[in-house]
């Protein structure tokens, strides 16, 4: 038995498992008896869909968007660093304190270049 024979079964039970699930969900799935346009429209609340579905956003929203990713993983990560403050001591306070800085450091340089105004 080599080295390589428990990552070799688990490869293939992890494709078979993953195959008979997307086998069994096409075997299970429910078909619809007609396709007709009004079936395939947008459901808006009970109203008729009051223009096309697909809509272009300007790019500052996606760098918006953007922001709050970081951010959102920045509250992500300063979490579980506050439940044990006092155990991490000045290390963990170092660690936490430079990674902030960074994230100011990139979030001031966002805004030095106009990343963040609206025009």
């Amino acid at each position: 038995m080599s080295i390589e024979s428990p990552l070799l079964a688990f490869l293939i039970v992890a494709f078979a498992v993953a195959g008979s699930m997307l086998v069994g969900a096409r075997l299970l799935r429910v078909r619809a008896k007609s396709s007709t346009p009004l079936k395939e429209t947008t459901y808006e609340c009970g109203e008729s869909p009051s223009g096309p579905t697909w809509v272009r956003f300007h790019a500052r929203y996606y760098v918006v968007a953007l922001f709050f990713v970081i951010f959102d993983i920045e509250a992500a990560f300063l979490f579980p660093w506050g439940l044990v403050v006092r155990e991490a001591g000045v290390a963990g306070l170092v660690a936490v304190f430079s990674f902030v800085a960074v994230l100011m450091l990139g979030w001031l340089w966002a805004v030095k270049k106009g990343a963040l105004r609206w025009q």
